[in-house]
């Protein structure tokens, strides 16, 4: 029987293999994808998915009947949104752990971290691999891989409520587990985990987690590097502290400032959360509320997030009462739209909305395609957003001689920031780097290798992401914009009187920089610059 089972199974893959080149070689010429895999049923009814494309493409390419073939990967490729911002992001959750804030709006779902919930996509692979860091990345990675997406380079994001309230043996042996699932081995420790990583073939290229305010400090900055971490996301929520304290948020716009100008100074990205619609906020005063991110805060980008009622929140019990009232779905809309237009060119507007399903909302917006919607309401007022996101090149081809060079210049409380960015004639932009200049008064860390040294904190060549070593013909990787913008702040860093230069670098991109004469340093890679 058991033998009758797998010669079926056999057969079933065998005719879905020959279904998929099928497909293919209508794609190949010319066929819409869809209309392809519409033309070609199975069996037995139903169609194939695009992961089996991908699948038989990349068996063909391993065994040498077809030549590589980028473009035509990228017509099979499921969601190619995913990694056309030059990166693939692969999001794991930290194990359930008391918070130590008493936010009013924060679920608490018994066995998640707080403030998520089960039914959230990426909480939910968390709960299906019971939390175990390894088998998320591993899983995560698996899943890309068979739907086209390339994941040589990972941007590692660490979610899950406040990571400075985890213990440290705990937060160590988590990054070291997913460093294992990227290197696809084991190592005896962290040091050893970062050591492989720097030449394996999934590298990290960015390790991202998200706390509070309150919890940096000059102290968690340099453990955060020890753990390297290159950016940082915080639940600023607002910029006004009544509104923090009636929402018992449990710190002050104050500290969230001295937060942003500590992670500044240490090179670190900086994301900030930023949820309309609090307790006793109104739309008018949010919208002034915004308006203060720009004054001194000047975050690299951004979380829109709505206040959404949720059942296990205090939040509810007061809605339940009468003293909170949610704003309605066109009342977001329009908000949003009227303030996205005001976000500077330097900030990226990473998501708007939680992706929570609308089953668990109780009251007000239950719709999770708010940025679709405030789009359309932008177009219908003839303006728009000029945000990163928004500007990204995507999947459009490029004539390298025909990008033009931006420098924005903005001022924060403790650093002169430049935005270098290359951008085409239609203003999409094609790659960028964000070098801090800080002044003299700038706050100190306590790691003596960048002091008074110029900081990049992020170098980032836009378009679909690649292999390492891959080309495609007018993609924006991999045709030197990141070796020109270093050389662009290198002159701007000598003309401003710094000799030397530092990098907050991920662990899989050091031999990038290596290779551009920087030097390793105990948490940072350094170079000495002269005129």
């Amino acid at each position: 029987m058991d033998r009758e089972v797998w010669q079926a199974a056999k057969q079933n893959s065998t005719q879905k293999m020959s279904l998929a080149l099928q497909v293919i070689d209508e794609i190949r010429k010319g066929s819409d994808v869809a209309d392809a895999l519409r033309r070609n049923p199975l069996p037995d009814g139903g169609y194939l998915g695009k992961n089996s494309l991908v699948a038989a493409y990349r068996q063909m390419v391993k065994n040498g009947i077809w030549a590589d073939d980028p473009a035509l990967l990228a017509r099979l490729r499921l969601k190619p949104i995913r990694t056309l911002s030059g990166v693939t992001t692969v999001t794991v959750l930290t194990k359930p752990y008391p918070c130590p804030a008493k936010c009013i709006f924060c679920p608490t779902e018994i066995n998640m971290p707080k403030s998520y919930i089960a039914d959230e996509p990426g909480a939910r692979r968390a709960v299906e691999n019971k939390f175990d860091p390894y088998d998320q990345v591993a899983s995560r990675i698996e899943a890309l891989t068979s739907i086209g997406h390339p994941t040589e380079k990972i941007e590692l994001l660490i979610l899950g409520g406040t990571w400075s309230a985890y213990p440290q043996d705990y937060q160590e042996w988590f990054i070291k587990r997913c460093f294992d699932a990227m290197n696809q081995t084991y190592s005896k420790n962290l040091e050893e985990a970062f050591e492989i990583n720097e030449n394996t073939v999934h590298r990290n290229v960015g390790l991202v987690i998200e706390t509070r305010p309150d919890k940096i400090t000059p102290r968690e900055i340099v453990r955060l590097r020890h753990l390297g971490v290159t950016k940082v996301q915080m639940g600023a929520q607002s910029f006004d502290d009544e509104i923090l304290k009636i929402n018992r948020r449990g710190h002050t716009i104050e500290q969230t400032l001295q937060a942003v100008s500590l992670l500044r100074a240490a090179g670190f990205k900086i994301v900030l959360h930023w949820m309309p619609n609090l307790l006793a906020a109104t739309p008018q005063s949010d919208l002034l509320d915004f308006q203060r991110m720009w004054e001194n805060f000047c975050p690299d980008e951004i979380k829109i997030y709505p206040t959404q009622l949720l059942e296990h929140s205090e939040l509810y019990k007061i809605w339940q009462q009468g003293g909170y009232h949610p704003y309605t779905t066109q009342q977001l809309i329009e908000l949003i739209a009227d303030v996205k237009p005001t976000i500077p060119r330097y900030c990226r507007v990473n998501r708007i909305v939680r992706d929570i399903p609308s089953t668990y909302v109780m009251d007000g917006n239950k719709v999770t395609s708010l940025r679709q919607d405030v789009q359309r309401e932008l177009k219908k007022r003839g303006t728009h957003c000029n945000c990163i996101r928004c500007r990204e090149i995507g999947r459009q081809p490029i004539n390298q001689k025909q990008l033009v060079r931006d420098e924005i210049i903005y001022s924060t409380q403790f650093a002169e920031e430049h935005f270098l960015s290359y951008n085409t004639l239609d203003d999409h932009l094609a790659g960028f780097l964000r070098l801090s200049l800080p002044k003299l008064d700038s706050p100190e860390i306590g790691i003596e290798e960048i002091d008074g040294t110029a900081m990049i904190r992020e170098v980032h060549v836009y378009g679909q992401s690649l292999e390492v070593g891959q080309d495609a013909p007018g993609a924006a990787q991999h045709i030197g914009l990141g070796s020109q913008l270093l050389l662009w702040a290198e002159q701007i860093a000598i003309q401003n009187g710094y000799r030397r230069m530092a990098v907050i670098s991920a662990v899989g991109t050091r031999k990038y920089y290596l290779d551009r004469g920087f030097t390793r340093g105990q948490y940072y890679l350094l170079k000495e610059i002269t005129p």
